[in-house]
């Protein structure tokens, strides 16, 4: 990631090492002073004379009321000194009567601009919010560094809010715009943050485009800058539109309250008006801006593709000085994980490129995008990590493994029917992945003298495709122990005829799957009751969700291998039956979730009741 700097006139060497004393002072001292109930922010800037700044650099404070000394009692608060000394230099200050408040008000309008309505594709610049919230801004379109899914980026109170939590749908536009909000889901809250280092969030983008040229503005940002006092930028928000500041302070660390969510701080830098770019109404941002991209402008005045930072909130109704906050890029990009640039596909191992031998899944395989399934907000933490990914791959398949129960939750592979290879097993023994940490796979201290077996999660016949070489690499890795599960050794059998394991050959056989290729995606489901063995917790239930294309549509289909569907029954691990489930009916019960796409492939008509389900007897009452 490149780091730019806009600035308006280089510092002398006296000056930069005193900007550099104040910026250290405030970062290590600056949250003390906001504990002063009339104190709601502290920085650097201008110091201030009859309502001009005097080009003297100085620790500015704005307080909610300024009051006369004998007053300030009454106030619950202390006097601020005339300087204070600093790297030992005497830094003279600055109080200014100034309140915050987060920007996600709204105003009703009788006919919405464009900013205000459903689009697609999705672009900065736009109304978005969780579903519980009102309306926001898209700042920017990012990319995740662990796996370079396209995320839109905003804030926290926007995007999550008090009472939000990873996983919580987020729609476009926000509910206050729209509030029909099943047909306007664009994803869900990936990551949020809600400190010093910035208000900010991201959400994922499911079944819709992205734009990355914000909205009026014209530009995509392409860097990350640091805003120096001077520098022109100017933002597009939900609703003010494109407007134009100047830097007027920075390393600013502002206090808020959040609603339930109480005080804080959250550091950054001030905006005023641009005088030579004054807004039609005067108002630099209102409620609803929240999660603007505030974008350095070139010399020449043209947006230009720097990001500076990240709009989070303005002025109160308080006061007649107009001006803004934004959180600094660098911090935000670095809690939340995200790059301006999107990676190379090969840079993430669970997406392979296609037609690259011997990568992992491969999302493109049926020539529609099926993503990888992700995990819930409170399974994240039990996800194996192979060099900082949750996503393993092999040859053919990739997986995610739950350090807790020692199996993979997931794994996804791809089959393609017109180069199948047919291989012997040539005495290959089941192993550790030694790229795995030994504790975090069940080895074959689980398998010895007893009736289990070691069954395969990705079926080996199902890997074993493409040229001879490749073929022999997925036999091989079809054996490590990440893809193994506990299974009763007349698993197959006992689930009514062997079905579970014919059901890829189903497909095959009953449907005209398009260029003969079906991806599939299979895992145990770990329940807090699973019978304990050997002091491991022995699954129960197999899921598996088969997706193909056939007349030019994708299509999934879902299965359960369980005992019973209600779950009632005593905990043994034979009498297996196979039912045909719904995706969602998957998603719950593997606190899983499926791409929207992938959800919207399954047509299969759920009974309502339990009753009614009956368990598979051949692969031919499958409904395809």
């Amino acid at each position: 990631m490149t780091t730019s700097k806009a600035s308006s006139g280089k510092k002398s060497p006296a000056e930069e090492k005193i900007a550099k004393a104040l910026r250290q002072f405030i970062r290590t001292r600056g949250a003390e002073y906001l504990k002063d109930p009339n104190i709601t922010s502290i920085g650097v800037g201008y110091k201030v004379s009859e309502g001009t700044a005097t080009g003297e650099l100085a620790l500015q404070f704005t307080v909610d009321q300024k009051a006369a000394p004998e007053d300030l009692g009454a106030l619950d608060t202390a006097p601020i000194p005339e300087s204070i000394m600093v790297d030992g230099v005497a830094v003279p200050t600055d109080v200014i009567q100034r309140s915050y408040r987060p920007g996600f008000r709204v105003v009703a309008e009788a006919e919405p601009p464009a900013a205000k309505v459903r689009a697609d594709p999705v672009l900065p610049g736009i109304s978005v919010a969780h579903t519980r919230g009102t309306a926001g801004t898209i700042g920017c379109i990012v990319y995740d560094k662990t796996d370079g899914a396209p995320l839109v980026l905003s804030n926290w109170h926007v995007l999550n809010g008090p009472g939000g939590a990873l996983g919580d749908t987020v729609v476009q536009p926000g509910p206050h715009d729209d509030n029909r909000v099943d047909r306007n889901r664009l994803g869900v809250l990936k990551r949020s943050h809600l400190g010093v280092a910035g208000d900010c969030a991201v959400a994922t983008i499911e079944g819709r485009g992205i734009e990355p040229e914000i909205l009026g503005i014209g530009t995509a940002p392409q860097e990350l800058g640091e805003p120096e006092i001077g520098d022109k930028v100017m933002k597009s928000g939900r609703t003010t539109g494109v407007t134009h500041g100047v830097v007027r302070r920075v390393d600013v660390i502002a206090k808020l309250t959040y609603g339930t969510e109480g005080e804080h701080a959250i550091g950054g830098f001030e905006i005023g008006l641009d005088q030579q770019n004054l807004p039609d109404d005067g108002e630099i941002s209102r409620g609803g801006d929240s999660g603007s991209a505030w974008i350095f402008k070139n010399a020449n005045g043209s947006p230009g593709t720097v990001l500076a930072g990240l709009h989070f909130a303005g002025e109160t109704g308080a006061t007649t000085d107009e001006y803004a906050l934004a959180c600094l890029p660098q911090s935000v990009f670095e809690k939340l994980e995200i790059t301006l640039v999107p990676p190379a596909p090969e840079a993430f191992p669970g997406e392979a490129v296609p037609g690259e031998a011997g990568g992992g899944y491969d999302a493109a395989f049926l020539g529609v995008r099926v993503g990888l399934p992700a995990l819930a907000a409170s399974l994240a933490d039990d996800a194996v990590l192979l060099d900082g990914h949750e996503v393993i791959p092999y040859t053919h398949f990739s997986l995610a493994m739950s350090a807790s129960r020692r199996f993979a939750r997931w794994v996804a592979w791809n089959i393609d029917g017109t180069a199948l290879k047919k291989i012997p097993r040539k005495a290959l023994n089941f192993t550790k992945d030694p790229r795995i940490p030994a504790k975090f796979q069940c080895g074959n201290e689980l398998y010895s003298d007893n009736r289990l077996d070691r069954g395969h999660l990705a079926r080996r016949a199902d890997l074993l495709w493409g040229d001879l070489a490749e073929a022999d690499r997925a036999n091989r890795d079809s054996f490590f122990y990440t893809n193994i599960t506990p299974q009763m050794d007349d698993f197959n059998q006992s689930s009514r005829s062997g079905i579970w394991g014919r059901i890829e050959d189903a497909v095959f056989a009953d449907v005209e799957v398009e260029d003969l290729r079906v991806s599939v995606f299979g895992g145990p489901v770990f329940q807090d009751d699973d019978r304990v063995y050997r002091t491991v917790p022995l699954p129960r239930e197999y899921w598996k969700i088969v997706a193909f294309v056939e007349d030019g549509q994708l299509k999934g289909r879902g299965f359960l291998l369980t005992q019973n569907l209600n779950q009632l029954e005593a905990l043994e691990l034979d009498e297996f039956r196979v039912f045909q489930v719904g995706v969602s009916e998957v998603e719950e019960r593997t606190g899983l979730r499926f791409p929207e796409g992938l959800r919207n492939a399954d047509t299969f008509p759920v009974p309502e009741s339990l009753l009614a389900r009956e368990p598979l007897d051949s692969p031919a009452g499958i409904q395809w």
